[in-house]
């Protein structure tokens, strides 16, 4: 008799192992790797204006602010080779992400790539079939094309590099309110400039050994009795 793991068990496992591997191989320019992630970010004001800085005290604010809708932030970024960008729109659609999907294919950095392998999460706008909702098949077909789409585990976005660095940009760049998405566009400019500039890559150290230990009550238990 064989004794197996719950499906969504293995199922996760198998995910994550393929996601590991992507992140194993070695940088080519000509099948280059990139993450892609999104982030929504509330916009909001100030309902009376905050009281500026004095000797001896702190610039105060009112805990009351306005809400001013949302944006939302789609972040690619190429950790081996210190690269992201940062779109940001006002709808997180299927068609938002095939049109920043198009941008990123046709960008000058991959002009010569033969095939782009993006990691994202499970989302259901993250899918091939939101490219042929977006353009005519011609081009759907051409931009299918030159990705691969490798996807995380459900439940495992963790697995995403380009997690930590939407972190990194919430803390620098949205530490305080900001009322529009053109605020937030500029906030998010300058800061993913700087980082190019400075080829800021992220260093992961997680491997599928390491999952293989950590994560081993996960993995299938087969017993032949």
């Amino acid at each position: 008799m064989w004794c197996i793991p719950p499906e969504q068990d293995a199922a996760f496992v198998a995910a994550m192992e393929q996601v590991l591997d992507v992140y194993q191989r070695p940088y080519d320019p000509l099948f280059p790797v990139v993450n892609m992630d999104e982030q929504p970010i509330q916009l909001v004001s100030h309902s009376r204006d905050p009281l500026p800085l004095r000797p001896g005290d702190t610039v105060k604010i009112d805990y009351e602010y306005v809400r001013e809708g949302m944006c939302n932030a789609f972040m690619f970024v190429q950790p081996l080779d210190g690269w992201r960008e940062v779109f940001v729109s006002k709808t997180k659609t299927a068609v938002d992400w095939a049109g920043y999907v198009k941008c990123l294919v046709d960008h000058p950095r991959f002009a010569t790539a033969k095939r782009i392998t993006l990691v994202c999460d499970n989302l259901n706008t993250h899918a091939l079939g939101s490219l042929y909702q977006a353009f005519p098949a011609e081009e759907a077909h051409r931009l299918m094309d030159k990705l691969e789409l490798v996807f995380t585990p459900k439940h495992g976005s963790w697995l995403n590099m380009a997690e930590p660095e939407l972190s990194v940009m919430t803390r620098q760049c949205f530490n305080d309110r900001v009322s529009s998405q053109a605020e937030v566009e500029r906030r998010v400019s300058a800061w993913y400039t700087d980082r190019n500039k400075r080829q800021i890559g992220i260093n992961w150290q997680f491997t599928t050994a390491d999952a293989r230990i950590k994560l081993k009550h996960l993995y299938p238990k087969i017993e032949l009795r």
